[in-house]
């Protein structure tokens, strides 16, 4: 029996991979003339990855990443103006319209009744916002805003909610923070690819009888009721 069902957001069930590469390409197009775009791409993701435990993960880290990375590529001869677009480019971020990925709301009222938890990492303030935005709290018993996804914040997650993990299943579009951590755990873990998926969330796939691939989120509820019924 699946007695709680945990969900990612971002690019699970809101677009948000989409807006860091859109800003991504402004920014190699704004430090164009010192490097070439496949260079400040490169440095930007070392940034990113050396500033995680610094700053999180989130929009706002990858505003001061993009920052960093811009004054390390000039030599410090960025100018003002350019740090101002920089800014104005993760503003814009912060407030972009939440845009629900295709069958999530069907999927969602076809697991209605169900113990549900929204489940995602991130700054507090974004994801706040994009989850009143996307008008689905109230799909949700609860909702877990966590700083980082390992096994122990998720058996945290699972105390707090009383679910054993041989009861949970997580669901996502990352195989490193919503399947390998949950399969480590005692879980299911259910990758759901997005087309586009940040580097540092790549993992290679578990060879695991509790993990689990789906082409889209509208087959979930059908994963559910094999799972219960032993078929699966």
């Amino acid at each position: 029996m699946i007695e709680a069902i945990g969900l990612d957001a971002d690019d699970t069930l809101w677009e948000n991979e989409t807006f860091f590469r859109v800003t991504e390409g402004e920014f190699v197009s704004l430090l164009g003339d010192h490097a070439e775009g496949a260079d400040i791409a490169s440095r930007l993701l070392d940034v990113e990855r050396a500033n995680l435990a610094r700053y999180g993960f989130g929009i706002k880290g990858f505003m001061l990443s993009m920052v960093q990375t811009a004054i390390e590529l000039t030599d410090g001869r960025i100018d003002g103006r350019a740090i101002g677009r920089i800014l104005e480019l993760g503003q814009e971020m912060l407030s972009h319209p939440v845009d629900l990925l295709d069958g999530v709301p069907q999927t969602l009222e076809a697991l209605e009744g169900r113990r549900l938890i929204l489940i995602t990492k991130g700054d507090l303030i974004d994801q706040e916002r994009k989850i009143a935005a996307s008008g689905l709290a109230e799909r949700f018993e609860t909702v877990e805003i966590l700083a980082d996804k390992s096994p122990e914040t998720y058996a945290r997650v699972l105390l707090r909610a009383e679910v054993t993990p041989e009861r949970f299943m997580m669901v996502g579009n990352s195989m490193k923070s919503d399947v390998l951590p949950v399969v480590e755990l005692g879980g299911h873990g259910v990758f759901i690819p997005h087309a586009l998926t940040w580097a540092l969330e790549h993992a290679d796939a578990p060879d695991h009888p509790r993990a689990h691939r789906l082409a889209s989120m509208a087959d979930l509820p059908a994963l559910v009721a094999r799972l219960e019924a032993g078929h699966a």
